[in-house]
């Protein structure tokens, strides 16, 4: 008898251990998804029904964008892109919904170059989401905005708005803000 209770309590003891081994382990991963993904891991979560889809689907897009064949641009390229952010940018005067347009269009031109699949939008933005977490929320907005756009259902103001949202992503895809990490942000402009 005496050894019959020694061996359960030795298993509870263990399977005790184990628990908490593996409740400290998923704390963890939750902490590095969470750090690593930001906004877009409580987006997933709320899309998804909870923590654990969305951090299997957050796992699932890593492995995804490790099998890319991701690269930097060129300095031609670099500076090409950059040339022409610059005369969109300075067309939205004359023209914001051409410039809004154009602009989701020079974003996905450096997707491409840079190596990302052009999938359909919702497939683009989880790509990018591994790599560029703290925009991707920028990307969602001034794709929503320039969506409306083509149904004519926007104004100036969010047209701007969009804008500068694409102008995030645009700078991270360039690599422009390398040498300023603290620049990078979400913009929460009201639409």
């Amino acid at each position: 008898m005496n050894n019959t209770i020694m061996i359960v309590a030795v298993l509870v003891a263990l399977a005790a251990i184990a628990a908490a081994v593996w409740m400290y382990l998923q704390g963890k991963q939750t902490k590095r998804l969470r750090s690593k993904f930001g906004t877009e891991y409580d987006r997933l979560a709320e899309a998804q029904g909870g923590r654990g889809h969305a951090e299997k689907a957050l796992h699932e897009r890593e492995k995804r964008v490790e099998g890319l064949n991701l690269i930097p641009l060129s300095q031609e390229n670099r500076e090409r892109f950059a040339g022409a952010w610059q005369q969109e940018q300075a067309g939205f005067v004359d023209d914001p919904t051409s410039a809004v347009a154009n602009a989701d269009r020079l974003v996905t031109e450096v997707m491409r170059a840079r190596g990302y699949p052009m999938g359909d939008f919702e497939q683009r933005a989880a790509d990018i989401s591994v790599d560029h977490s703290i925009v991707v929320t920028n990307y969602r907005i001034a794709h929503d905005i320039a969506l409306r756009n083509i149904g004519g259902e926007t104004n100036t103001e969010e047209l701007r708005t969009g804008l500068l949202h694409y102008r995030m992503l645009f700078e991270d895809l360039l690599d422009v803000q390398a040498a300023n990490p603290e620049k990078q942000k979400v913009v929460t402009v009201a639409a």
